[in-house]
């Protein structure tokens, strides 16, 4: 894969993520705030961004998004096949809960 097209996959991902967490962050703030580990402040500069503003921080060279899995145990929990998969998935929703949102600094 050449680089021009793996930027262009970067920008294409960018704005799908952006466009959904804006849409989500609209819906449901909390919800929000939650499921994308972000803070009530990035939910707020997300929901204020006008279309103009995504399409521009899409274009960044860099993936706005990251794993929010730095423990390679809750990455277990949620691809390991198990009978307590239901169970699984909601420990590891507890400790992902537990972890600090991401701030711009």
């Amino acid at each position: 894969m050449d680089r021009s097209n793996l930027m262009d996959e970067v920008r294409d991902i960018n704005l799908s993520y952006l466009m959904l967490a804006q849409r989500m962050v609209r819906e449901d703030q909390a919800m929000a705030v939650y499921r994308l580990g972000i803070s009530q402040e990035i939910a707020q500069l997300i929901d204020n961004l006008s279309t103009a503003q995504i399409i521009k921080l899409a274009s960044s060279p860099m993936m706005l998004t990251r794993f929010r899995f730095d423990d390679g145990a809750i990455l277990g929990m949620l691809t390991h096949d198990s009978k307590e998969r239901q169970l699984a998935h909601a420990h590891s929703a507890i400790l992902l809960a537990g972890q600090p949102v991401e701030e711009i600094l």
